[in-house]
């Protein structure tokens, strides 16, 4: 894959006064989240322990986690690869989204519409400023905190780990969406109609921008996968 993407595995910096496994777990989540690690990347114990310095357990913990979440197959005295990305979680990932930011959205245009507008138009802002081919691992952060912040000015902050861990299909599908023409621009103009539509006061108006936006990578889930088709399980 272009853009910078390969199945490499770089060094990663450990903080000694956290639980080591829980690190190069995230660590290597993050990676293929972002499809740094692409399916099919043999992910090499013996080569992740010298590159986090730990032993083989929580290396072994780190790649349990991973495979409990779906994103790596291990295959006993073999080896443990990035797994192929799930249409089938993914679109279930998208129901549990819309199904909690509709309500959400509906819900900030009836308490403090413009408090909320401002932050996250706030937000937006610095989201236009890295709109650029060389600013995806930003953008892509700053797409995050943008939805976050509905779950907290809806009241439903704990809810948003629960679907950030349920998302990681979709994540990966986003990733591979957002380096094509135009996505980061949609991103931007679907962001700028749900703070308008949280400002107007208008819930149906709010919802129909969230659920637009919600809706655009599935919807072309046939062009993605022409694209990356030694990515996608379907």
């Amino acid at each position: 894959m272009d853009n910078g993407m390969s199945g490499t595995i770089r060094g990663g910096q450990l903080d000694r006064s956290r639980q080591v496994a829980l690190q190069v777990h995230e660590i290597l989540r993050e990676r293929i989240l972002k499809v740094e690690l692409v399916p099919g990347t043999v992910l090499s114990r013996a080569s992740l322990q010298l590159e986090f310095g730990v032993s083989q357990t929580p290396v072994r913990d780190a790649l349990m986690r991973l495979q409990e979440e779906g994103i790596v197959d291990v295959y006993p005295q073999y080896a443990t690869v990035v797994a192929k990305i799930d249409i089938d979680h993914a679109k279930q990932a998208q129901f549990l989204r819309l199904s909690i930011e509709l309500e959400a959205v509906r819900r900030l245009t009836e308490v403090a519409p413009a408090k909320t507008a401002a932050e996250l138009g706030e937000i937006l802002a610095k989201q236009k400023t890295v709109a650029t081919p060389e600013s995806y691992d930003t953008f892509d952060d700053i797409d995050r905190e943008f939805h976050r912040k509905l779950y907290e000015r809806s009241g439903i902050l704990q809810l948003w780990a629960n679907v950030r861990r349920q998302s990681v299909h979709l994540d990966r599908l986003r990733r591979l969406n957002l380096p094509m023409p135009g996505k980061m621009q949609m991103v931007i103009a679907d962001h700028e109609a749900i703070v308008e539509g949280i400002a107007s006061g208008e819930p149906e108006v709010a919802a129909a921008a969230l659920k637009k936006h919600l809706s655009g990578t599935l919807s072309i889930i046939d062009v993605i996968s022409a694209e990356f088709p030694d990515y996608i399980r379907v």
